[in-house]
């Protein structure tokens, strides 16, 4: 189990975690919650049910990361496309930093509830909801690890010149967490499939 996630009984899954990956993971997760933004609570008073008909931005995030995580939905080619892809984002953005925000929650939580004893692993164990949540923040950090790396599809494959980084190049940290958080992604997937 070290090191990859296994299935458990009722669609959940286990991987055993040291104390500096849970400090690794947690720290991805909280960095992940600032860049999505904190959530827009229903001031006192406010009608909670207009809360849910609130119109989002219409406009793509400048931040390149923010922008690969809430994509433009039809493209930007031509002045009709955009206008739907603003139509589209007012209307979806916000529950989908939400659920964004949720997911970076149920990692942040779990991770809380474990205790490393000493040089011991602790053991993750997820329901499946959990597992959920895992995947989408998995891929929401991979993602916008990926785009602060700038890494392309030509940097995909094993003959990647960003795979083959020196230990002194300032981005190593980053790319080892960036495998190791597909790897556990993988596992994680492997896991839920029948």
């Amino acid at each position: 189990m070290a090191g990859h996630f296994e299935a458990t009984p009722g669609g959940g899954a286990a991987v055993a975690l040291d104390e500096v990956e849970i400090a690794i993971l947690r720290s991805l997760a909280v960095q992940l919650l600032e860049l999505i933004g904190p959530g827009d609570e229903p001031a006192e008073g406010e009608d909670p049910l207009a809360a849910l008909f609130a119109e989002g931005p219409s406009e793509p995030p400048s931040d390149p990361a923010l922008a690969r995580l809430f994509p433009e939905a039809y493209g930007d080619d031509d002045t009709e496309l955009r206008a739907a892809s603003a139509e589209f984002r007012r209307f979806t953005e916000n529950d989908l930093r939400t659920r964004k925000r949720d997911d970076a929650l149920v990692v942040i939580r779990t991770l809380d509830a474990l205790t490393p004893v000493g040089d011991d692993a602790a053991v993750l164990t997820l329901t499946a909801d959990e597992c959920r949540s895992w995947l989408g923040s998995l891929n929401d950090l991979r993602l916008t690890i990926g785009t602060r790396l700038e890494v392309s599809d030509e940097d995909g494959g094993e003959d990647g010149s960003l795979y083959r980084l020196p230990d002194s190049d300032p981005r190593k940290p980053m790319v080892m967490a960036y495998l190791w958080l597909g790897a556990l992604q993988e596992t994680l997937v492997e896991t839920l499939m029948p």
